[in-house]
């Protein structure tokens, strides 16, 4: 098969690799019909995450069709349309069964924190990701689901992460009627996240950027009122005055480990790799939230030390709140929102582009060229 293959940093190819093999009876072959490009797969990318090896498939958004399933399946067949989440879990252990998917503890022995993502790494299990012709999919009868009648398979596709990802940000928010939501971040996750705020009965959303494309979709995708930190000397203190000088109820980072606006930060954390992740966007998070407020972090940060202004954040009395997203367990309530026409996430893609031309896709997109905010990788199977 056809596969993108990580060969060191910012060195990524297509090449053959062998079509994944069913490993365990609850296994499933899915041959993916379409894939998308992740903020945090540019983590990946550039270096940031440790034992990424070279030969590894990336990619975690991803859908399909079930080419071949293990003798224990059940509950799908050779020939469906399935949306698959980017957590991979058992379903039935400790965390599982609390709902908090995206720990699962039977599916990653290289971590005693996050559990399985395909494509992210051997700190995330060493699993391959669907940016390929084939991906294998365990725990086939806990994690896919059937894409419903009427569901436009880019619409479905975005579920399986940047979508569900940006809801569960706002759901962490726990906002109230009323309340004032910052969103630092108006890539994909970002975007989904101001736009899910009103859902949860915010009053006023605004998003914090520095590239004007971006911006721009906010006001026109989410309808949020708008910043752009590289105008402001200081984007903590036009965030209090914006907000009657209190800060604002709750702060969404969804920026995470690359956060650009301060250069010593950008530079320890994305170039020398001294830190987890640059936490400028957590800290400028922190700062602008009113005291008592929560701030919920959906930027994908580093297993390392960051230098986060934990001190500010107890003597404020915050609420943090974070994970990686339980994908699955958002998909009902979004379906919801879909069919009543309150959201099409396929709005935020620029960018469709065949499997052969990752490489072009992913330089796009770390670059910030040609306008780009999501791109989606089709296979020959589409």
């Amino acid at each position: 098969m056809r596969a993108m293959v990580y060969r060191g940093p910012y060195k990524i190819r297509i090449e053959e690799k062998d079509i994944p093999r069913i490993e365990h009876p609850n296994d499933a072959i899915v041959r993916v019909t379409k894939a998308a490009i992740c903020g945090s797969d540019l983590h990946l990318y550039h270096g940031l995450m440790p034992d990424t090896r070279v030969g590894t498939t990336f990619g975690h958004e991803f859908i399909g069709i079930v080419h071949e399933v293990g003798p224990s399946v059940e509950k799908l067949a050779v020939g469906d349309r399935v949306m698959v989440p980017f957590n991979i879990f058992c379903g039935s252990c400790f965390f599982c069964a609390r709902g908090l998917f995206s720990n699962c503890h039977n599916v990653n022995p290289n971590a005693t924190a996050v559990g399985g993502i395909y494509g992210y790494s051997h700190t995330s299990g060493g699993y391959d990701g669907g940016q390929a012709e084939f991906v294998r999919v365990p725990f086939a009868d806990v994690g896919p689901s059937v894409i419903p009648d009427g569901l436009d398979d880019e619409d479905a596709l975005l579920m399986t992460d940047a979508l569900a990802t940006g809801y569960f940000g706002a759901q962490l928010g726990d906002i109230h009627e009323g309340d004032t939501v910052v969103v630092f971040g108006a890539g994909p996750v970002g975007l989904y996240a101001a736009k899910s705020s009103w859902f949860m009965g915010a009053g006023r959303v605004i998003v914090v950027d520095h590239l004007e494309y971006r911006l721009a979709k906010a006001r026109e995708f989410a309808h949020a009122e708008t910043y752009n930190f590289a105008e402001h000397d200081d984007i903590v203190v036009t965030m209090k005055r914006a907000t009657d000088h209190l800060g604002a109820d709750v702060v969404i980072d969804a920026v995470g480990a690359e956060a650009d606006g301060n250069l010593v930060q950008h530079v320890t954390a994305a170039k020398l790799k001294l830190q987890g992740g640059s936490p400028i966007a957590l800290n400028w998070a922190i700062d602008s939230v009113r005291k008592g407020g929560t701030v919920s972090v959906m930027g994908a940060y580093g297993p390392i030390f960051s230098a986060v202004k934990f001190g500010d954040a107890m003597n404020k009395g915050l609420t943090l709140r974070m994970n990686q997203c339980p994908a699955k367990r958002q998909w009902p309530r979004l379906l919801e929102h879909v069919r009543n026409g309150h959201l099409k996430p396929s709005d935020i893609v620029t960018h469709r582009i065949p499997l052969e031309e990752i490489a072009e896709g992913y330089h796009l997109f770390s670059s910030k060229l040609d306008g780009c905010i999501k791109t989606i990788i089709t296979t020959d199977a589409a």
